[in-house]
């Protein structure tokens, strides 16, 4: 089991989900993966959940914004480890990003941030305090990978690694493209990928799945969909991709 007590610079290190249905939300991705929850108030009244697998902090399932239109569908984001927001924010302005929120102190837990690379795709920033992300990693119910889809991909590269000084490893595709990854200490810690014409940037988020066979079934039964019916990848092994009854949508990876 891979358990995680840290975090470097650069790695993703979290994910979220901001729903209209809190609720329906638990209920869903408790039939896909398992879930359990323990649920706290928020300052207007409402909850959000902390989601556990196998005992062991992995997600959180939040209300949208009070601000937010009504029929916005669920979103997830992922968040990125930073030793220092402030300066890290002040960086992606110089380096052609676009500060969207923050920084912001969230009490003891650690310090919350947003921007996006030149071309898009909002990115979370959190600074550890006293949570530092996903307890499980690469593991059955928890995050595994994260995915930038953009019209810059090779921007979208250069500015994290100006941000976070990643290395990059370029897979040439059959369209004449690339696939890039950011490396942290010679290990993949997420891709970036070419968007398809008139698709706006954004991250795609990946959670691993003992069988995403069964995951498919489960998420269609709870009310989801299968967007991307199960595919078999040589190095990846078998992805899919769901929509949750809120319209979030999520990658599933099969993991060991």
């Amino acid at each position: 089991m891979t358990v995680r007590t840290n975090y470097a610079p650069g790695e993703p290190c979290w994910a979220d989900l901001q729903t209209p249905d809190v609720a329906a939300a638990k209920a869903f991705y408790a039939s896909v993966f398992g879930w359990t929850y323990q649920d706290f108030p928020t300052p207007d009244g409402r909850s959000y959940a902390q989601a556990f697998m196998n005992g062991r902090l992995v997600a959180t399932i939040a209300p949208q914004g009070p601000l937010q239109p009504s029929g916005t569908p669920a979103r997830w984001n992922i968040y990125f480890a930073a030793s220092d927001a402030t300066a890290l924010l002040d960086d992606a302005a110089f380096a052609g990003g676009n500060v969207q929120f923050g920084p912001e102190q969230v009490g003891t837990t650690g310090v919350l941030a947003f921007l996006a690379p030149p071309g898009g795709g909002t990115t979370g920033i959190w600074q550890a305090g006293s949570h530092y992300g996903s307890h499980l990693f690469n593991e059955p119910g928890a995050l595994a990978w994260a995915e930038l889809s953009t019209p810059g991909p090779q921007a979208a590269v250069g500015f994290f690694q100006q941000l976070f000084g990643h290395e990059v490893t370029e897979y040439p595709q059959d369209d004449g493209g690339s696939y890039s990854t950011l490396l942290i200490n010679g290990a993949e810690v997420a891709g970036v990928v070419p968007a398809g014409e008139g698709e706006e940037a954004a991250w795609q988020v990946y959670f691993g799945a003992a069988d995403v066979h069964g995951a498919a079934a489960a998420a269609a039964q709870a009310g989801g969909e299968v967007i991307v019916e199960p595919e078999e990848h040589p190095d990846d092994g078998s992805l899919i991709t769901i929509k949750d009854p809120q319209s979030g949508i999520v990658s599933l990876i099969q993991v060991n």
